[in-house]
């Protein structure tokens, strides 16, 4: 009999394993960088992991999980996923995925779906409702639970889209914060994977064949302000490599005095002290910056 040619030889599948055994190690330490260095997770903690069934929520589960049982300090983990009745949503997928995990978790009914479909004219943007319903069940369920920490699934792209976002269409300069409080002060929300390329988080969907669950509420909606600044960003990526990552750090480098809030820096005072100031005049200095392809992303 002749050998399958479309099976893999076994240099390939230890090539994929290699890579594999990489991206798994990339996708943890960028996780754990980001905890450390905004202190997301500390001794004790109950993390709270919102599991919508897409692939960065099942990534950042995958991830704490690890993390869990390898960090210096003890936590604990509890999936939550929010059943919002949308139609044909497969019910059974998650609790099986969750179960033979062996992690406890907790499956929530309300039918949100019909309340945004009700409220959003057709072919207006249904993200931004549907975002607070889920929100407000989420915060109660938290509370119920015992959760000391909110962790959501959003990655770097998802901050730096939402830059642009407010730049381009709400006329601020805000992005997403690795860590806050809420409006009623009673619930910290972490996002862990801050530091993480969706592209990275896409492989590790397919390396672990995660059961995604597609969104019929906001994935029916090609035209959206969010979908048109990704592909701004991932243009840039492919024509000026390493664009993108700069434009990520800057998000932590902040220079008040050289924009124009006020409420950041006191330009209406702002006087001669005869001491010299480390930003001072330096707006009236050239620039310089390194070449474009100076800065690539680990991993």
């Amino acid at each position: 009999m002749s050998a399958d040619k479309s099976a893999p030889t076994a240099r390939q599948a230890n090539k994929a394993a290699f890579e594999a055994n990489k991206l798994a190690k990339w996708l943890r330490r960028a996780t754990g960088q980001a905890i450390a260095d905004y202190n997301m997770i500390e001794d004790g903690d109950k993390v709270m992991v919102c599991l919508s069934g897409g692939k960065d929520s099942f990534g950042l589960l995958d991830v704490l999980l690890y993390l869990r049982e390898h960090a210096p300090i003890r936590f604990d983990v509890v999936a939550v996923n929010l059943d919002q009745k949308q139609p044909g949503f497969p019910a059974d997928v998650l609790p099986a995925y969750l179960a033979g995990l062996g992690i406890p978790f907790r499956i929530e009914e309300q039918d949100t779906y019909s309340i945004v479909k009700r409220l959003v004219p057709e072919g207006k943007t249904t993200c931004s409702l549907c975002s607070r319903l889920r929100r407000g069940v989420l915060y109660r369920l938290a509370t119920e639970l015992g959760a000391t920490k909110i962790a959501l699934g959003h990655h770097r792209d998802d901050i730096l889209e939402t830059l642009f976002l407010n730049m381009f269409f709400g006329g601020r300069m805000k992005a997403m914060s690795p860590k806050l409080v809420t409006d009623d002060g009673r619930h910290v929300v972490i996002r862990p994977l801050a530091y993480v390329r969706e592209q990275d988080l896409e492989a590790w969907a397919k390396v672990r064949e995660f059961p995604i669950i597609p969104c019929n509420l906001c994935g029916s909606q090609p035209n959206l302000q969010r979908t048109q600044v990704k592909q701004m960003l991932r243009d840039w990526e492919k024509r000026f490599p390493g664009r993108i990552e700069t434009l990520f750090r800057s998000l932590a480098n902040i220079v008040p005095s050289h924009l124009m809030d006020s409420h950041l820096h006191d330009f209406r005072n702002l006087k001669a002290s005869g001491t010299p100031d480390a930003d001072g005049d330096t707006a009236f200095d050239e620039e310089e910056f390194p070449t474009a392809n100076m800065v690539s992303w680990p991993g």
